[in-house]
């Protein structure tokens, strides 16, 4: 499975990176009863800020936004895995392909993680710019714009047709 996959299973709520149970399940092609059924027989492993259920109104939102149907569909509400509670699962699901998955799921939260820091950073930066220059920013683009305008406008003037004295 691509990072890209994984990476787009992903989901934010609560405040944490969260993956949803049927989503691991299919990554690691087992049921989601049997998976839930392994969680829920070691429920110690799994604190609150490893893995949660989701509440009704959670799940209402993220089916609104994934646009499933509401026929059929799932009894229950599913548990949300953190990256520590995906880590813990690997312990209890213990195939080869279980393995090879938390590897790349494991990197995925790394790689998002180091996207999130790269981001903070750009941030800074363009909080920085701004006080620097007195100027509101929207974007990259503009912040890109606003430099190569001033670098034409000190070139032009630097190219323009001196008057006055000459040495």
């Amino acid at each position: 499975m691509e990072l890209t996959t994984i990476k787009n299973s992903i989901h934010e709520i609560r405040g944490k990176r969260v993956i949803l149970d049927y989503e691991l399940a299919k990554m690691y092609e087992v049921e989601t009863k049997y998976l839930k059924r392994t969680v829920r027989n070691h429920l110690k492993r799994f604190p609150s800020d490893f893995m949660f259920e989701l509440s009704t109104e959670e799940w209402q939102n993220l089916r609104c936004n994934f646009s499933t149907s509401s026929w059929g569909g799932k009894r229950y509400l599913p548990f949300a895995f953190t990256e520590q509670g995906v880590a813990m699962l690997s312990g209890l699901l213990n195939s080869d392909l279980a393995i090879e998955m938390n590897i790349a799921i494991m990197r995925a939260f790394v790689m998002m993680r180091q996207w999130s820091l790269t981001y903070q950073e750009l941030a800074e930066r363009l909080e920085e710019l701004e006080r620097s220059h007195g100027k509101r920013f929207d974007g990259i683009e503009q912040v890109l714009n606003y430099f190569i305008q001033k670098d034409k406008q000190s070139t032009q003037q630097r190219q323009r047709k001196q008057v006055g004295y000459k040495k």
